[in-house]
């Protein structure tokens, strides 16, 4: 079946304005219910074979996907989109390529699903075991990123579970095409079609509709995307959220770090790419470092292109510092933009880390074993590193085979959200025929 026919014949998920969006979210809804119990009950090769199906399309699909995104693209910019918005936005044929390796990488990981994490007998004869289960729906709100669509999709069919994902009106077209490509791979493997489901309107309704939990339909909700968007979910959700508020990453340098090392891991951790949630937005130097660590630092990252914003003393250090204000601190720039601080030793970075964080992801750089283990017992973030780049707060890295994103709450998930996180758990009790005095 193609990609066209697959997606064509239910009519929600061809493209509407201007209906009853409150009806159109309960059928959406209804749909995907119905979907989570079979996919409860999906063999694992089933799944494994849809998600395979479903990389292949999206490698067939690569003309359609460029022509869908130009136009997003095309859109974004006229309406004076910034830079870094566009990079997250724009697809290229090597990151769809990317995109089709993430799901057939996803397809790979073990299934989650039905595995017994625990077993223990009780006094009494009982046998009891922890087992992996589905979530159920899940819903996932997301801006810009059109890759997210199928991120997202595979992940939560990987964990058994149908996933309800309403993209942003940036990325509208590209993320019609990537899904159209995510069905086809389903129904050739025999899966529903609405297992995964794009959000057909750009109505902001629909969003509305979603956090209300489409009538019980909806398990849990993971926004992705800018402040605003994460701080509205959280705040009107009426089901569970997965969701951080952003990514205010710091690393902090002492004194014993390799100079070296700790040029190429901060270049990379703000400069790869500066538009992720990993990249690196203050950095924090032992003041007695100044001149061996924080003036080749600053230098390095202004002589790449990046602007540095720091308190008196960094600006001493070079005259294309910019003053930083109180604001700095707590500014996820998402751009060439990095604060810079001198701080009097650990104690102080941690405290740093502690106000102005948001407990996503921070680095230490040293050669104290000592000081690493103080900082990452310590510092109460869902990542924390040693002498490697914050880049890899991602769950591709982690192994997971993808996220969906990085929690940085301290219920149920917390850091990337992969497959296995996606599940919840059920006890089964083995009797002979026991019972209770």
């Amino acid at each position: 079946m193609s990609a066209a026919s697959s997606s064509a014949a239910p009519s929600h998920l061809r493209p509407i304005e201007g209906e009853d969006v409150p009806a159109l979210m309960r059928e959406i809804g209804r749909r995907a219910r119905a979907s989570a119990r079979v996919l409860a009950l999906a063999p694992a090769e089933t799944k494994r074979t849809a998600l395979l199906a479903a990389a292949e399309a999206i490698r067939r699909a690569v003309p359609a996907i460029l022509a869908a995104n130009a136009e997003d693209v095309a859109a974004a910019s006229a309406s004076g989109m910034g830079a870094s918005m566009l990079d997250r936005l724009t697809l290229t044929e090597a990151r769809i390529a990317a995109t089709a390796a993430g799901v057939a990488e996803i397809a790979e990981i073990p299934d989650p699903v039905g595995t017994v994490t625990e077993r223990w007998s009780r006094p009494n004869g009982l046998e009891l075991e922890r087992v992996r289960t589905p979530l159920g729906v899940v819903g996932v709100i997301y801006e810009s990123r059109p890759n997210v669509t199928a991120d997202a999709g595979s992940l939560c069919l990987k964990a058994g579970n149908a996933v309800i994902l309403r993209g942003g009106s940036d990325s509208f077209h590209s993320s019609r095409a990537i899904h159209a490509a995510m069905v086809e791979g389903l129904v050739s493997a025999g899966l529903p079609a609405d297992a995964i489901q794009l959000v057909p309107t750009r109505d902001r309704a629909a969003v509305g509709e979603m956090l209300a939990g489409l009538g019980g339909s909806i398990d849990v909700i993971v926004p992705r995307g800018g402040r605003s968007l994460v701080e509205r979910v959280q705040n009107e959700a009426r089901v569970p959220v997965f969701a951080h508020l952003e990514g205010l990453v710091h690393i902090y340098v002492d004194h014993t770090a390799e100079l070296a090392k700790a040029l190429d891991i901060v270049r990379n951790a703000k400069l790869r790419r500066t538009s992720v949630c990993g990249a690196a937005e203050t950095l924090l130097v032992e003041r007695s470092a100044a001149a061996s660590h924080m003036k080749p630092l600053v230098t390095m990252l202004l002589d790449a292109g990046c602007e540095v914003r720091g308190d008196a003393e960094v600006q001493a250090a070079d005259a294309r510092v910019q003053p930083a204000t109180d604001a700095d601190w707590v500014t996820e720039y998402l751009d060439a933009i990095i604060s810079v601080r001198l701080v009097d030793g650990l104690d102080m970075a941690i405290h740093h880390i502690e106000t102005h964080g948001s407990h996503h992801t921070d680095a230490i750089l040293t050669e104290d074993a000592a000081a690493a283990a103080r900082f990452m017992a310590e510092v109460d973030s869902a990542i924390v590193v040693h002498n490697a780049s914050t880049q890899f707060a991602d769950g591709g890295e982690f192994g997971f085979g993808g996220e969906i994103g990085i929690a940085t709450g301290r219920m149920h998930a917390r850091g990337p959200v992969g497959a296995e996180q996606l599940t919840s758990f059920k006890y089964r009790v083995h009797g002979t025929g026991q019972t209770r005095p």
